[in-house]
């Protein structure tokens, strides 16, 4: 479906259910004007039943919906996550997201589910769910606070606000973080990039790590940089780097340098919010991010790592594009896209 000049006004967003305070945001900025949005699907295969040929299952695709602004730049994000779309679309207490936020700078914005994921759930493989009590280890994964109800003092959270609570709960889809889920969201994640055209992958958590194999394996040049937010996950050379554990959640994984070498014809920059000190997992993946952009750019790359808090931002979680300050993370990543010259508008 496609529709011309689409506003989403602020009544719109207030029946979306927003609060007072996140409507009055809203209402003092200019209206998105829309010249497409619509969605599709991507990628795939198609297996047929042992027992009838005939009868047939479309699986294994991806989904990208997308929104086009009227006055567009030339290059689009892609909002891939490693939770649900929900973490872009808008901040924990319903204020604006990433998603209008580069919308009304002129972004083509895309969203991304993978392959088995959201709202591409059809897998071609049997898939059992068994309910697991994740909500206390999100707690602590995303760095809101070591152990539940303890908040990290000075967090980016409106900690008070129990609604703000039960969003960040129920933003996350059921996952497989192995290698060989990673490489079939990273091939159709190719793909989509593929068919979309020239894009900067915007990444939360393990969607980085599956950004970087998308990359590696990429046919075409339509991937024009990767912003990594806070991932646990990484692609070294053969022979250069932390040795290969292809049995671990993340990796690291190796990569002929023929393969590697197409992620040093963008530029990426790897970043980290607060606290990190607090979880092994983050402190230990900041690190790791810092060995990895040195190889990158002894190959001729361009990689960088910031921490928020060198930058002044102080109390940022594990997804600091949905916490209370994400306008300033907005802006840091706008300086980057400028700086590497993204930010260019389409003639």
């Amino acid at each position: 479906m496609r529709w011309k000049q689409v506003y989403l006004s602020v009544a719109t967003l207030a029946f979306a259910g927003l609060s007072h305070m996140a409507v009055a945001q809203t209402a003092a900025k200019p209206p998105i004007i829309l010249d497409s949005t619509g969605a599709y699907e991507v990628g795939g295969k198609i297996i047929s039943n042992p027992k009838n040929p005939a009868e047939t299952l479309s699986c294994d695709h991806g989904y990208v919906e997308y929104f086009v602004p009227q006055k567009r730049r030339q290059t689009g994000l892609i909002l891939w996550h490693s939770s649900s779309t929900k973490v872009w679309e808008n901040r924990w207490d319903g204020g604006e997201g990433f998603k209008s936020m580069f919308l009304r700078k002129g972004y083509p914005v895309y969203l991304w589910d993978g392959p088995r994921v959201g709202r591409a759930n059809w897998s071609c493989e049997p898939i059992t769910y068994t309910p697991d009590y994740f909500d206390q280890r999100n707690f602590a994964a995303w760095r809101f606070g070591v152990t539940y109800p303890n908040w990290n003092p000075g967090l980016q959270f409106p900690t008070s606000d129990k609604e703000a609570w039960n969003q960040a709960t129920r933003a996350r889809y059921d996952e497989y973080d192995t290698l060989e889920n990673a490489l079939l969201q990273a091939e159709a994640g190719g793909q989509a990039i593929d068919r979309i055209g020239p894009v900067v992958a915007l990444t939360n958590s393990a969607g980085g790590w599956r950004a970087l194999l998308s990359a590696v394996k990429a046919t075409s040049s339509n991937m024009k940089g990767i912003v990594a937010y806070e991932t646990p996950g990484f692609v070294f050379p053969i022979g250069e780097g932390p040795e290969p554990q292809p049995k671990a959640p993340y990796g690291p994984h190796s990569v002929p340098m023929a393969e590697f070498m197409k992620l040093t014809k963008f530029p990426i920059q790897m970043v980290f919010g607060d606290y990190t000190d607090t979880r092994p997992i983050w402190k230990t993946s900041a690190e790791v991010a810092k060995t990895f952009c040195g190889i990158v750019n002894k190959h001729g790359g361009d990689c960088e790592v910031l921490k928020l808090p060198d930058a002044g931002l102080k109390g940022n979680s594990h997804i600091p594009f949905a916490d209370l300050n994400n306008e300033a993370v907005a802006d840091e990543l706008s300086k980057w896209l400028q700086r590497k010259g993204l930010d260019k508008f389409a003639n």
